[in-house]
């Protein structure tokens, strides 16, 4: 395992969406599977601070998104379009509904599990773009609410590694808020997903 990576604590994490997008640049995502370990750094975050227009949490909690509503720092996985999941980590108080998205991550450990559970073995395109994380970490629906500052099937970690140059632009494939330079990434690192006019 990468450098014996620690449990995030909750006290670590700011309770602010924006800071909390931030925050999270450099840090891991751990997946316990049947298999071994996956981990990777994530590398690219999306913010939807409360009352954010294209966040999910916009309109009020419902059974599908209560997980946005609860402490900072529970994973909120939703299946996008029918067809990809996504990993968010709720970042408010509890009760005020909002989230950051896991965007991509930088693969470290678990390759070859990774390259099984996404049917490549393009280290570059394992997890560079929020579905294709989730599939390489196979994360789904009933990884929802779960609590990712505990150890457990996945988790927050750190190993104390500097996140690099972190940018900022505007987040992806967003209509409604769309100029809100709320996503933030590692500037020059490959497993960064979206258009190369936003990674200069």
């Amino acid at each position: 395992m990468t450098q014996n990576p620690r449990v995030l604590d909750r006290a670590e994490l700011p309770v602010d969406s924006i800071k909390l997008a931030r925050y999270l640049i450099g840090k891991l995502v751990v997946r316990m599977l049947a298999e071994g370990p996956v981990a990777g750094r994530i590398v690219e975050t999306e913010a939807y601070p409360v009352g954010d227009p294209a966040g999910h949490a916009y309109r009020s909690m419902t059974p599908r998104n209560r997980a946005l509503f609860l402490e900072h720092g529970h994973a909120y996985v939703y299946l996008a379009y029918g067809i990809s999941f996504m990993l968010n980590v709720s970042s408010e108080a509890p009760g005020m509904g909002a989230g950051v998205l896991i965007r991509a991550i930088e693969p470290l450990d678990g390759i070859a599990i990774m390259a099984l559970n996404r049917g490549t073995d393009r280290l570059r395109d394992l997890a560079r773009g929020p579905g294709r994380l989730c599939a390489a970490l196979a994360i789904d629906r009933r990884l929802d609410g779960i609590d990712l500052c505990q150890p457990g099937p996945l988790w927050l970690g750190s190993d104390g590694q500097p996140p690099g140059d972190i940018r900022q632009s505007i987040r992806i494939g967003i209509t409604r808020g769309a100029d809100n330079l709320l996503r933030f990434y590692v500037a020059d690192n490959r497993f960064v997903s979206g258009p190369a006019a936003l990674n200069r």
